[in-house]
């Protein structure tokens, strides 16, 4: 009864992927699809721990994954599409050689790919590793160990329209030719799909897309734009987005008011429309503006930075805390060291899993200047603080050399665009501040474009205007001598090689700016660490002694820990 289903293997592994879609469109001004991606624990052959033994909230990985599947899946839906859109990935069997991350990423395709939902697919995923030198497909967890790239790609068989990465420090050409290879891998998966469609894919339907008529469009925009274009270049954010508010409330009370006998529910897509047609100016201004006049709206030019300030040291019980400014993006980080046996435990389908570095991305409301819920770690910040901990990972002392447990709280005070590079910035310095020996400071940039037709602009160091109305996301992270974490996201089609390296080199030479500035501040890990931070003593002893120091039921050393204050010890 679904309007798409399929079960698909991947040697052992196995995955049941299904869509459904609701009869009738939704009033909103966004394509409601929602991916979910479920692992059971029974796929691995485990029983849940905890009282109640089921699953419960989504891990992480959960988490991460349905982030990954919508992201390239959303752009090849028409305009105007608005029936919701439930995507769910349901792992039957698990083997971790055999990602069922991408099985779920194909499944999710495939399963749109036969029904009768609009869908400008197929598109597939695969893993991207490299191990001495040479480029691997989905390499194994053994082969992943050993690999200096981890690469989760996706695209159609014309262009790659998502890329998620962290890399041992590699260069943007080696990154570039791993995605160029991993895409040669995606265009025989969907040549792949394309015969399965072919055979049993139902035709398409007819839905009813929220699209303005041209009349209506032309009207409203007679009433408006001049206004429009100017709001759009008031250089300082919220002055502009106060302009534009006000110019939109306005004409939407004068067409409510013109309109008070309408039906309740046509007088709400009238309005709604209003609002698109706004919306549309705003959007359509942007881009000219940077396609013709190579202005954005804050004045600067294409490739020019905000205005950059880092700082360490801004409170005194804290182990190491930095704040790092980008125009209005602000991001405040504060690293914490405990103990190795302060880790956290990630049990899932995969083997289970001990972390000893953790870096968590929170977002407040007030931070865009609104009011909101406050409530757990949303997608969102899940998927940015994921981001930021793959990072700054590449750098990361091993245990021998720093036995401690890491873990980075990054706080967005204020936000306009970019607050995960921010994070990335102000972690590596508050990482410095706080006496952790990274092997170099990482910093973040994220660029963007504005593609019309075969002409496009790359921009640096985007805001959040110019990430909502553009085509491209693209962040990347790295040292002065390469690239340590990436993440696209594209809105149109897919973009070229040529592009991805004009990116690339842009966000080269922005991040050894940004470098410079952190630098500035502190250029390396400080030799000690905080008097508040724990002080870490590591002794050997004979292994066949390891009895005696533990004693009888743990009563010796829990007797050693008491005699001491403030101790903890941990045997291995």
């Amino acid at each position: 009864q679904a309007a798409g289903a399929a079960i698909i293997r991947y040697e052992d592994t196995a995955l049941l992927s299904v869509v459904a879609v609701s009869k009738k469109p939704v009033q909103a001004n966004f394509f409601p699809l929602m991916v979910m991606y479920q692992e059971k624990m029974y796929a691995a052959g485990k029983i849940p721990g905890g009282f109640l033994k089921r699953e419960g909230r989504p891990s992480d990985n959960e988490t991460l994954t349905c982030r990954l599947i919508d992201r390239p899946l959303r752009p090849l839906f028409p305009d105007g599409f608005r029936n919701e859109v439930q995507v769910i990935n349901q792992v039957m069997s698990s083997n971790q050689d055999c990602s069922p991350e991408m099985t779920a990423m194909i499944g999710s395709s495939l399963v749109l790919g036969i029904s009768q939902i609009p869908f400008a697919g197929p598109i597939a995923g695969v893993n991207v590793g490299r191990v001495n030198g040479e480029l691997i497909l989905n390499p194994t967890m053994e082969e992943a160990e050993l690999s200096d790239i981890e690469l989760m790609i996706a695209g159609t068989k014309d262009a790659v329209n998502m890329v998620e990465s962290s890399a041992k420090i590699v260069s943007e050409s080696d990154m570039l030719d791993a995605i160029m290879f991993g895409h040669e891998w995606i265009k025989k998966l969907c040549a792949f799909q394309e015969t399965i469609i072919a055979e049993l894919g139902k035709e398409k339907k007819e839905f009813e897309y929220a699209v303005v008529p041209e009349a209506f469009f032309a009207e409203v925009s007679a009433q408006v734009k001049d206004e429009m274009v100017q709001a759009v270049r008031i250089e300082e954010k919220s002055a502009r987005e106060d302009a534009i508010a006000a110019i939109t409330d306005a004409i939407v009370a004068k067409y409510e008011t013109d309109n008070e006998g309408m039906d309740k529910d046509d007088l709400k897509k009238l309005l709604s429309d209003v609002g698109v047609v706004c919306h549309d100016i705003v959007r359509d201004e942007l881009r000219r503006l940077i396609s013709e006049d190579k202005v954005r709206p804050d004045g600067r030019g294409l490739a020019e930075l905000r205005q950059l300030h880092s700082k360490i040291d801004l409170f005194e019980r804290t182990h190491g805390s930095a704040m790092f400014t980008r125009g209005q993006t602000q991001a405040l980080a504060l690293t914490t060291l405990g103990s190795l046996s302060e880790h956290k435990i990630i049990d899932g389908i995969a083997e289970k899993e001990l972390k000893t570095f953790m870096l968590h991305y929170n977002f407040p409301p007030y931070s865009v200047g609104e009011t909101g819920r406050y409530m757990g770690a949303g997608r969102r910040e899940i998927g940015h603080g994921m981001l930021g901990e793959r990072a700054l990972k590449q750098v990361m002392p091993s245990e021998e050399e720093f036995p401690y447990t890491v873990r980075i709280v990054s706080e967005i005070l204020e936000s306009n665009g970019s607050s995960s590079q921010a994070t990335i910035c102000a972690g590596s310095l508050s990482m410095m501040a706080a006496g952790v020996p990274i092997k170099a400071p990482v910093a973040g940039i994220a660029m963007g474009l504005i593609k019309e037709g075969d002409f496009y602009s790359i921009l640096t160091d985007i805001q959040g205007m110019e990430d909502h109305n553009g085509d491209m996301d693209f962040k990347v992270a790295g040292t002065k001598d390469g690239i340590t974490a990436l993440q696209m996201d594209i809105k149109i089609d897919g973009i070229s090689r040529e592009i991805m390296h004009e990116a690339l080199e842009q966000a080269r030479i922005a991040r050894l700016q940004i470098l410079d500035n952190m630098n500035a501040v502190i250029e390396m890990g400080r030799k000690e660490v905080s008097k508040h931070a724990p002080k870490v003593r590591l002794l050997t002893i004979d292994p066949d002694k390891i009895r005696d120091v533990i004693g009888p039921g743990g009563k010796q050393i829990t007797k050693i820990i008491e005699q001491c204050n403030d101790v903890k010890i941990d045997i291995e």
